[in-house]
């Protein structure tokens, strides 16, 4: 009869072997460290999984199943707010009225959601950013990050008065910067021993997002690269001083 398997030596290898793949990659970890890291031995490895890769997937199965759960949550909430206040628009933003204040509060306990995910797993994350390379892992991060981008710009696109034709700021390109952030700060999270205050976080990176991207006066290109004219010399204004009749002087 075959032994069954021990809930805290899974829950024991995963820990390790998120370690392990965060440290050296998915190709780089190897069974026989993972198991001494945990105290157990190959065969209690290989009573729960397959191989290293089947435990990898187990991981990033997990996550994607958690990311989604946030995704559906985070629409349901946002259409609730909508329906319930309308979304804010620029005039809101400029002003800061009560709704996008509330507006703010919202996106951001979402974001502390998130935030919080992204801190448990940060080790999976680290190994799915810079650790997956040429395995068949190494697109689940991108694809992730896609589907952010476009959120984050439809979002953008309805709080900027849906004006796709001059827009301030492009949409996709707002959504890029948005989630290069938050990519770097998971990076910053797979290097920190504590864990920092994820709700100062999540409200600094939403004014920062909003509130830094107002829009603003348009500016010419040709006023916003021109090269400022020079004072002139205090030379030139003394002697226009004493002689305010004198026609200026002719460069060759």
């Amino acid at each position: 009869m075959p032994r069954p398997a021990d809930p805290k030596a899974r829950s024991a290898l995963i820990a390790s072997a998120r370690a392990e793949f965060a440290k050296r990659g998915v190709k780089g970890a190897r069974i026989s460290d993972i198991t001494a890291a945990s105290g157990l031995s190959k065969g209690a490895f290989y009573l729960h999984f397959p191989s290293k890769e089947a435990l990898f997937a187990a991981l990033v199965e997990g996550f994607l199943e958690e990311l989604e759960r946030l995704a559906t949550e985070r629409l349901s909430r946002m259409e609730r707010f909508r329906a319930e206040h309308g979304m804010p628009g620029p005039g809101d933003v400029a002003t800061r009225s009560e709704r996008y204040r509330a507006f703010l509060r919202l996106e951001a306990a979402l974001d502390v959601e998130m935030l919080e995910l992204m801190w448990d797993q940060r080790e999976l994350v680290t190994a799915l950013i810079v650790g997956s390379q040429g395995t068949a892992f190494e697109s689940v991060m991108w694809d992730v990050v896609d589907r952010e981008v476009e959120r984050i710009a439809r979002e953008f696109h309805h709080l900027r008065g849906q004006q796709p034709d001059t827009p301030d700021v492009d949409p996709s390109l707002f959504g890029s910067f948005v989630v290069g952030t938050y990519l770097l700060l998971a990076r910053r999270m797979g290097r920190l021993t504590r864990k920092p205050d994820l709700a100062t976080w999540a409200v600094g990176l939403q004014r920062l997002m909003h509130e830094g991207s107002l829009p603003r006066e348009p500016v010419p290109l040709a006023a916003a690269y021109a090269r400022p004219s020079s004072p002139p010399s205090t030379r030139r204004r003394h002697a226009r001083a004493a002689n305010p009749h004198r026609p200026p002087r002719k460069r060759p």
